[in-house]
């Protein structure tokens, strides 16, 4: 397909700002062509009539069209084939093998929505039949499903050109929903945006649905973004990043005369706790595997484990030893993009400089570009970790703090010391995990997903999988990123009372026509 710089406004595209900007190639460090123009703030609002234009249409398409459109929005980005791969290549450095990869994530889970709404139980519909005969009062007949919200706003993430970006699972689950999305593209890969757009209008159009069910704004500009998080017909946004965007994003939805959700993942240094028995039956593996989960995809992972906690004692010791041989050879590797790396090099600085931290090791092989990292690895006190706040926060890139306990005592103490987190992992036997129950009891408020004996890095995209943690990991802690819940995020539940029957949504009536789950007077039925 032939790129074009332009924004989507539905399947028009436009130009109109004299502003325009250019993705890189990290691996070489050279802007890329074409140039891409910044959307104006007409632009925006053009994109967000058009989306609530087919919203209106879109919201009324059955299950089975929009199933139908997801599916072919999968097959439409599948034929793209090395032309969408290598671009995103290009524009992240990531390697090949991952962005195929990650191509088959997301259009697996395209697929894995469709059949989720083909299905149709999602909407949680309630039943309760009517009383009239109930004393002293009557009751009403009271039905409730969830519906789709409206447009949504989904901003793109830098470490996922494909799986949370332009139609990634914010994306595919708003779709999902009925709602209709605009996307604003990352700036660090608009040829990768670009291009999956292309494909998500001419599935569009094969299935009948209507102009402005997706458009894509570019940007780079703080205006761009606050701009679509402002606009009056915005019902909600998604969004992954940093915290310091993602509160921003956050604070200007609150701050709308009619607020709306955001829903934001934002930062997490999902915290490893190893017990002492554990440390002795495995210390070796568990060196090796941690050295592998805090470096792959250069450490630019949002469950990339930046704290270990252990307890301070005789095998501990030779664990730590072991560790730090095996970050000594640790490849270079290329950050998504120079603002990252630089980043990373100052919060390198920032940890190193603090007093009571020590660089535990250190990669011997030295970058080349300004997009190169290599891998670092801190160690400190339980002490020093609990009076200085900044060693809680995320530092994206491969680094991680390994913070030595006096005890069991003070490793609780640390993971009651510890903000909200996407992950927490436990490293031990069964009896010591039953032994310690109060380390799982703790992180259970921390965590949206427990790990037990192995890494969290890796999402499995499935129905029962969450993604999402308490602040600050995300933004709402009952919301997930990943996996089939996610398409709660962009609903709403309605409840009509005393309806005639030919007048309610077909999840709503009494032959319940397409047999889905439903509570009906307390209990589940089909």
């Amino acid at each position: 397909m032939q790129l074009t710089g332009l924004n989507y406004i539905g399947s028009k595209t436009s130009g109109n700002g004299d502003k325009t900007f250019q993705s890189s190639d990290p691996a070489l460090n050279q802007l890329l062509e074409p140039k891409f123009h910044e959307s104006t703030a007409a632009e925006i609002d053009e994109a967000m009539r058009a989306s609530q234009a087919a919203f209106v249409i879109y919201s009324k398409k059955t299950a089975k069209e929009r199933a139908a459109f997801l599916n072919a929005i999968a097959a439409e980005m599948e034929a793209l084939g090395d032309e969408l791969l290598n671009k995103a290549v290009q524009e992240t450095a990531l390697p090949l093998a991952r962005i195929t990869g990650e191509r088959g994530r997301t259009t697996g889970q395209l697929r894995m929505f469709a059949n989720l709404i083909e299905e149709g139980s999602w909407v949680d519909a309630r039943i309760d039949h009517a009383l009239p005969d109930r004393k002293p009062l009557p009751k009403s007949d009271i039905r409730r499903m969830k519906v789709p919200m409206g447009p949504v706003v989904v901003f793109g993430a830098s470490n996922f050109p494909l799986a949370f970006s332009a139609c990634g699972g914010d994306t595919a689950s708003a779709l999902a929903s009925g709602c209709t999305v605009v996307v604003k593209g990352h700036p660090s890969h608009p040829a990768t945006s670009e291009l999956t757009i292309q494909a998500v209008i001419k599935a569009a159009q094969a299935t009948g649905m209507p102009d402005g069910v997706v458009s894509l704004i570019q940007g780079v500009s703080h205006d761009v973004s606050t701009g679509l998080v402002k606009h009056p017909l915005t019902t909600a946004v998604g969004f992954t990043g940093s915290l310091r965007a993602g509160r921003a994003l956050f604070d200007a939805a609150a701050a709308r005369a009619n607020p709306i959700p955001v829903y934001a993942e934002m930062g997490s240094i999902n915290p490893v706790f190893i017990l002492p028995e554990a440390m002795k039956q495995r210390g070796t593996q568990i060196a090796e595997a941690l050295k592998n989960s805090f470096t792959l995809g250069v450490g630019q992972f949002c469950t990339n484990p930046g704290l270990v906690v252990v307890v301070d004692d005789a095998a501990t010791n030779a664990f730590i030893e072991q560790f730090a041989a095996h970050v000594l050879p640790a490849a270079v590797g290329t950050m998504l993009n120079s603002g990252i790396a630089s980043a990373f090099a100052r919060g390198v600085c920032t940890v190193a400089e603090t007093m009571g931290v020590k660089v535990l090791s250190k990669s011997t092989n030295a970058g080349t570009l300004p997009t190169h990292a290599v891998a670092v690895a801190f160690v400190t006190t339980a002490e020093t970790f609990l009076k200085d706040h900044r060693l809680s926060e995320e530092l994206f890139g491969p680094s991680t703090l390994i913070v030595k306990a006096a005890g069991v005592a003070q490793l609780l103490e640390v993971a009651s010391h510890l903000q909200g987190q996407l992950t927490a992992t436990i490293h031990g036997t069964t009896a010591e995990l039953l032994d310690h129950s109060g380390l799982q009891n703790i992180l259970v408020q921390k965590a949206g997903r427990l790990v037990f004996n192995g890494f969290p890095t890796g999402v499995e995209v499935c129905p029962s999988m969450h993604h999402g943690g308490p602040y600050p990991s995300t933004s709402d802690t009952r919301s997930t990123s990943v996996g089939t819940a996610a398409i709660e995020r962009f609903a709403r539940p309605v409840c009509f009372q005393d309806f005639p029957d030919a007048s309610l949504p077909t999840e709503l009536q009494e032959a319940n026509p397409k047999k889905i789950w439903r509570t009906v007077d307390g209990k589940l039925s089909q």
